[in-house]
């Protein structure tokens, strides 16, 4: 079977000879323009030294070493970042700061790769049989092919939360997170709609659904009719699987959309990405909404959306404007110029790991960081 025409083909020479295979990066990364071949014998020191000059390292060892390998790298590459400017820096000059050490020490980390055969083993000493994990992730085409080691592992610990589940408070559910689809680990956000006062409504739109984890809230909740929408076939499947291990199926039906299906509900849900910037993978669409743009669609096409005196929950972490990266005024604004206003609001404190974290670079605005239930009615 031929790769399709545009699929990216990586080449390199083993020993005398070139050879090829198909470049497989989930996350977007384009393939690096030189690669050679490495085993056990490397260094850590080296491999890294390879890897921050943008050669790309090829591993022909023991998988279990390249993994040794690598973490090794990761060490180095934390303990390494670049030097700071001495002078005083603004929250968003700090985050985009911190966007950029996080993008290369990415770039870096996937410097280290391994083949697959066209089957998805893995051809090498104590490989674990990461098939179906694999396949998961990026198909089954009878392929050989080359991939970054992190993201390989990325695989591997997604299939893991796939098979296990991740328990969601509040609920007594379990929700299980597709490879590429953002599982639902921070909760805030899902114990505001769980605990929420529930307008009297017997249909719902869940907007951006992912994991269908607020879909299958508000099923809990009594809502016996819930419309769940996400324009990522990831996500869609993955909605649609949960619906089914939940016994939910015939309440919720999970579409392809962008944004709004054509109809109108007495409540919408929507949970948006909530930082203004762009994403450079797949997964940080859920975070990253360039120029805020997302939002502001959702906002200006929610009144044709709403049932008369429906509402709009829309929920929001203010953690952008503690990093100036957007004013509360604006998001008001936004409100106001869609025909909204506001008939309550609800707010939690962040209870994620990274809020109590003092050697975060944004410590200062995650601990400061509340994230609200927007109830929005149609002026």
């Amino acid at each position: 079977m031929q790769p399709h025409k545009n699929q990216t083909v990586l080449t390199w020479t083993d020993a005398i000879a070139k050879k090829n295979a198909l470049w497989r990066s989930e996350s977007g990364k384009k393939p690096p323009d030189r690669v050679i071949v490495v085993d056990d014998a490397i260094t850590a020191d080296t491999a890294y030294r390879y890897a921050c000059e943008g050669i790309a390292m090829l591993w022909r060892g023991d998988f279990q070493n390249a993994r040794q390998t690598l973490n090794a790298m990761t060490r180095r590459a934390d303990r390494n970042p670049k030097k700071q400017a001495a002078t005083p820096q603004s929250p968003a000059e700090r985050f985009h700061r911190y966007r950029m050490a996080a993008s290369n020490r990415a770039r870096i980390l996937s410097m280290l790769l391994v083949e697959l055969e066209p089957d998805h083993s893995i051809p090498l000493r104590r490989a674990p049989d990461a098939r179906k994990a694999i396949a998961e992730a990026i198909g089954t085409d009878n392929h050989r092919g080359i991939i970054p080691l992190r993201e390989l592992s990325g695989m591997i610990g997604a299939h893991e939360w796939r098979k296990k589940g991740i328990d969601i408070p509040f609920s007594g559910i379990r929700i299980h997170p597709h490879y590429g689809v953002f599982p639902p680990t921070r909760q805030e956000y899902i114990a505001l709609v769980a605990q929420a006062p529930l307008p009297a409504c017997s249909s719902a739109l869940d907007i951006g659904t992912g994991t269908g984890v607020l879909a299958a809230i508000l099923a809990k909740r009594g809502v016996k009719r819930i419309i769940a929408t996400d324009n990522d076939p990831r996500a869609v499947a993955c909605a649609k699987d949960n619906m089914a291990r939940l016994g939910l199926s015939d309440r919720i039906e999970v579409v392809e959309a962008d944004l709004f299906p054509p109809t109108r509900a007495p409540l919408v849900v929507f949970n948006p990405p909530w930082l203004p910037g762009k994403p450079v993978t797949p997964l940080e669409r859920a975070v990253y909404d360039p120029g805020g743009r997302t939002l502001r669609r959702f906002l200006n096409r929610l009144p044709a959306h709403l049932s008369p005196g429906g509402e709009g929950w829309l929920l929001l972490s203010d953690l952008a404007e503690h990093l100036g990266l957007r004013t509360r005024a604006e998001l008001l604004d936004e409100f106001n110029a869609s025909g909204l206003f506001i008939a309550g609001k609800i707010d939690v404190q962040p209870d994620h790991p990274r809020s109590r974290d003092e050697n975060d670079p944004l410590h200062a605005a995650r601990k400061a960081e509340t994230t609200s239930l927007w109830r929005l009615q149609t002026i």
